[in-house]
Order: C-alpha cells, then structure tokens, then sequence
C-alpha cells in the first residue's frame, strides 16, 4: 500500500487535483488537462516532470505555467474557489500575465478612495437595487435567476503570511481587480445563493454575466469529483491500493465522465440513439420524467467497452457458442 497521511493523523488514502478545462460560454466539460495524484511515494501526475508536493495554493501557478503547453487556441480563465483567496498569490498571478476568475472572502479593499470591506460594496448593491437580472439559473435542481453588479477596487494592503508558526507582512503594489457580486434567487426574489468574485479579465474579453456565468458553472466541476468518488465509478471501492494502478483507471474513468458529461448536453438524434443504447446495456430502470442519469450511462459506458474489449479478443461467433452453454430460462 502507498496511502499517505493528508490533514490529518486518521485521515489516510490518495489526494486527486485535476485541472478540468470547460467551455466559457456554456459550462461544458472538454476535458481534464492534467491529474496529479499524491502517494506515499510521491506525486503520480500526467505532467512531465511531476509537480512537487506542496500546498493546493501553491499548486496553482504551476498549473497556470504549465496551461502554456495546452495548444489552447483561447484564452484560459483559472476558475478557483476561496482557498486561493490570497493577495500574495493575485499580485504573482497578475505579473506573470494569467487571468484568473477567484470566488473571495470578505477581505478590504480601496474604492472611491476609501477603505471598505467588500461585504460592505455588496450591500450598497443590494440596498441601492443595483444589481440586475440577466436571465434564468438553477439551483439544486430548482428554477431561479441571475443578479449581477461589478465595480472596480484595489488590493493595496500587505499580504498576510505565516511560515512555521511566525506571522509577517508583506508589502506589494496596488492591484486592480473587477469586483462582481452575484446572486440567486428564486421567482419571489428571494436570495438563495450568492458570491463575491475577484477577476483580473478585462471587459473587453468578457461581461459580468459572463464571468458570474463561468464562477456559476463550477458547480459541474463538483458534478466531475462526484460521479468518480460515489454515484458513477465508485473509486472508494475499487480495492485497488498501488497509486500508479489507480492513476491510471482515474484517467480511463475521467475521459468517460466526459463522454457521459457531452451526452447529457446533447440533444441530437444521434446521441439520443447512443443514450438509449448505454441505459439498456446498463440495466438500471429509468424513471419516463427522467430517461438518462449520468450513473446509469457511466455503467452503460463500462459495459460497452468490455464488451468491445472482448470482441476483440473472442469473435462474436464463440461467443455464441458459449452462450449456448447457458441454461434456458423458462418464465411461468
């Protein structure tokens, strides 16, 4: 076994990052740039060489360096939750030249030439109506809309930091951020979810639905974890315990939850026909309001290529011959 301990003494197995692009003007999954996978041995990773050990903050600009080999033909927005909410990391961020969309925590800032927590330019939002409707969302599966409001603020403070123990400040220059405030509400206009952003894209490149559009979609990156850890590949049962053998099953399941994500989206003929294939090779019994969920085409997606596998290896005619063998079943 190579389990390692991750944050704690009993909390003991594999860490998984993924750098999973999407598409910008819809939310859909193209697929996983790069996997890395911690180890007692080290860090199994699709990057060559392997990034190092370190903090999940400090994993980012590595990935953002290592985006440049892509062969994108656009430019590549870092999408991070608040873990990355870190004044240091924007300022670094920014001077190499990478755009980054961060969900912030309530820290303060300059605007209008005064000191504000960004909490605070979030309730003059509220409290002047000025942020705007710009069309429908959804929330845990429930119809509701998108608000929106963007100004301008500036990070002038130091950064805080902290290396063994002992806290420091750290001064950097001012940076300029676009501020959005985003939120969802339901048809009463109550206020269901909301977020503060911090971006450093320019307007010209993208709307502040936009950009609320591409923080709101992040939610399909959960959707990625999940259907490999619990509803679709089941990886905590896999009973596999070398890193290197479950490195590359995850790499085998990532691709297929993005085959199953681009089926979800795809209304078309064909791929309805490729649906209906995968939920009768599954198995599963679909409810007439619900005809496809994403376990039962992962498990349609597992038995196909088994089958292929096997096809391959065995011609169709033996098989028959084999299936020969079965008992018949009678049915009273």
């Amino acid at each position: 076994m190579d389990l390692t301990q991750l944050t704690h003494q009993t909390d003991i197995g594999h860490e998984l990052t993924t750098a999973l692009l999407v598409n910008a003007d819809n939310g859909a999954p193209i697929a996983p740039m790069e996997m890395h996978l911690k180890t007692a041995t080290g860090v199994l990773s699709t990057r060559d060489p392997a990034p190092e050990d370190v903090t999940h903050l400090d994993q980012v600009l590595p990935t953002m360096e290592a985006s440049k080999t892509w062969g994108l033909h656009k430019p590549c927005l870092h999408v991070i939750d608040r873990e990355a909410d870190s004044v240091d990391h924007y300022r670094t961020w920014n001077a190499a030249g990478h755009l980054f969309l961060v969900r912030a925590d309530d820290r303060r800032v300059r605007w209008d030439n005064s000191s504000y927590l960004l909490s605070e330019l979030a309730e003059r939002f509220r409290s002047r109506n000025q942020l705007k409707c710009v069309g429908d969302a959804n929330f845990h599966g429930k119809p509701a809309k998108l608000w929106v409001g963007e100004t301008r603020v500036v990070l002038d403070r130091p950064a805080k930091k902290s290396v063994g123990g002992v806290k420091s400040q750290k001064p950097g220059e001012p940076i300029e951020l676009r501020f959005i405030v985003v939120e969802v509400r339901d048809e009463f206009g109550v206020r269901l979810g909301n977020w503060m952003l911090l971006s450093n894209l320019g307007e010209e490149t993208a709307s502040t639905e936009h950009l609320a559009r591409c923080y709101y979609w992040r939610w399909r990156i959960e959707s990625f974890f999940k259907w490999l850890k619990s509803h679709g590949h089941q990886m905590e049962h896999w009973g596999q315990h070398a890193g290197l053998s479950i490195a590359r099953r995850l790499l085998i399941a990532s691709m297929a939850c993005v085959l199953v994500w681009g089926l979800m989206e795809d209304d078309s003929a064909e791929s309805t026909a490729f649906k209906n294939v995968l939920i009768r090779l599954s198995g599963r019994q679909m409810k007439r309001s619900k005809p496809y969920t994403a376990p039962a085409l992962l498990a349609g997606v597992h038995i196909l290529l088994s089958t292929l596998a096997t096809l391959e290896q065995i011609p169709l005619s033996k098989l028959k011959q084999m299936a020969e063998l079965l008992p018949s079943l009678e049915f009273g």
